[in-house]
């Protein structure tokens, strides 16, 4: 595969045996972002949403490669429905969560790879990768570089499917979220397009 290698992860991976896994965060709101649609000439199609303060999705995704694999996405979603005191982003135990149930699917190490936001440097998320630490290693994607996580790809691909899509409530949205990216996991055709978007390979680069 052309581009550049992932360094440490790719290097550790092949000692290891692991999978090389992305993780990212995404939200959406009940307002669906706008798309091109099809109408009877002179009339403009319209699609009623929810007002804003209805609640909101937060996902987080995991990708996960392997050399001659076929690549896997895991998911956890989280509902706000914009009540007081409520948490309004995923949590520490959220991720920790997910990055277990992708080992037990996996059944092999895991080179993890995510952003440096606050929740992932967090003392209680330290310690959580801690416990871990026999079969995950992480590693911190430069600041500012989203264009190097396959996740981005994924996101992208499930939002477009939401183009114009009025939805009742945010359990409404929550599941087709679900079905959504549930469609995407059976296309193991995609998965490697998200990695290629990035320009990474997955074989480390001789020393």
């Amino acid at each position: 595969m052309a581009g550049h290698d992932l360094g440490q992860g790719t290097r550790l991976a092949a000692a290891t045996r692991a999978w090389i896994v992305f993780e990212d965060e995404a939200g959406q709101t009940l307002r669906p972002s706008r798309a091109r649609t099809w109408a009877r000439t002179g009339h403009t199609p319209t699609v009623r949403v929810s007002g804003k303060g209805s609640g909101r999705v937060s996902i987080a995704g995991l990708i996960a490669y392997k050399p001659g694999q076929r690549g896997h996405v895991f998911y956890r979603l989280r509902v706000h429905r914009n009540r007081t005191g409520e948490r309004r982003s995923l949590s520490e135990d959220d991720y920790a969560t997910l990055i277990t149930a992708a080992h037990h699917r996996l059944h092999a190490p895991i080179i993890l790879i995510w952003d440096g936001v606050n929740t992932h440097t967090s003392t209680a998320m330290r310690q959580l990768i801690a416990a871990r630490h026999r079969w995950l290693t992480v590693v911190q994607l430069p600041a500012y570089a989203p264009d190097l996580n396959p996740v981005e790809g994924l996101w992208s691909t499930m939002k477009s499917s939401l183009g114009n899509l009025a939805v009742d409530g945010v359990d409404h949205l929550a599941a087709i979220i679900r079905n959504r990216l549930k469609r995407i996991q059976y296309r193991p055709d995609l998965i490697p397009g998200f990695l290629t978007q990035t320009g990474l390979s997955l074989e480390p680069e001789p020393p």
